[in-house]
């Protein structure tokens, strides 16, 4: 059984940079693809980012595209969400999820999900 765990999150001022980190162990990840997600009070849960399981591709929702960097550093368990100038938009539980989805997208095409870290951003 795949088992997530996020950590990295916490309270920080717009325009500053948070990196997320995401560890899998219990079983073999690394032939599964990858992604962050996030889910804000009263909101479904949106697509943040996501990567392919060589690492080799990845995809970003266009909220996020230019600030926000998803890595898997050798294809291994670790999973990583680099995110430069936040915005107060940015605040809600990032979840870190692992699957073989038909579409990296979607979030109920992913298997495995992490408890998440909370994330805000505010003056």
């Amino acid at each position: 059984q795949v088992q997530l765990a996020e950590s990295g999150g916490g309270l920080v001022q717009p325009g500053n940079s948070l990196r997320l980190s995401c560890a899998a162990s219990g079983g073999t990840g690394r032939l599964y693809d990858m992604g962050w997600f996030r889910q804000a009070p009263g909101n479904e849960r949106e697509f943040v980012a996501a990567v392919t399981w060589s690492g080799g591709s990845t995809v970003y929702a266009d909220s996020v595209k230019g600030r926000f960097t998803i890595s898997r550093p050798n294809a291994k368990n670790a999973l990583y969400l680099q995110m430069n100038n936040l915005k107060p938009d940015d605040s809600a539980i990032y979840y870190c999820a692992l699957g073989r989805p038909a579409s990296m997208m979607k979030a109920q095409d992913y298997a495995y999900w992490g408890q998440g870290t909370q994330v805000t951003v505010s003056s």
